[in-house]
């Protein structure tokens, strides 16, 4: 699904940002001069058996040891190119949004998202992205929240 018609079906106030190509989203703070920590990025696991879609601050890693535990699963490991492609068939590679609920899948945001009023994030190419509030975000997103991320 178009990624910018379900924010217009939903009602989302969002700013549609046109920038450079960008490959990472610290690139992506960069280019819309912004702080990492405002900048969603979103990372696909395998839990056990379960697909995740972890959404965290540009500024962070995930701690997979901590997800591991907060998911309760026996293992976490980085979903890889084949299945990426699989759940994000129609987005460019490396430009997914962070919004599992559309392409089924569920989403955990890590807790220091929450410190940002706005966020930025990429909408399934690499060279466009959108900016809205938080609270429209986590109504989209449906998000579980846990603390998962390290600098």
């Amino acid at each position: 699904m178009n990624v910018v018609s379900y924010l217009d079906r939903e009602g989302v106030q969002y700013k549609l940002l046109h920038h450079r190509r960008t490959y990472t989203a610290q690139d992506l703070a960069a280019a819309e001069h912004v702080s990492g920590w405002n900048v969603i990025k979103p990372v696909l696991v395998k839990a056990d058996e379960r697909l995740m879609l972890c959404a965290l601050p540009a500024a962070q890693r995930i701690d997979l040891d901590r997800l591991k535990q907060v998911l309760h699963a026996r293992k976490v490991e980085l979903a890889d190119e084949p299945t990426l492609g699989r759940v994000f068939a129609d987005c460019e590679l490396g430009a997914e949004p962070p919004i599992g609920s559309l392409f089924g899948v569920e989403t955990i945001m890590e807790r220091s998202v929450e410190e940002a009023d706005r966020v930025i994030f990429q909408v399934g190419t690499h060279s466009e992205a959108v900016e809205m509030p938080l609270s429209d975000y986590k109504r989209l997103a449906r998000p579980h929240v846990a603390s998962f991320g390290r600098p």
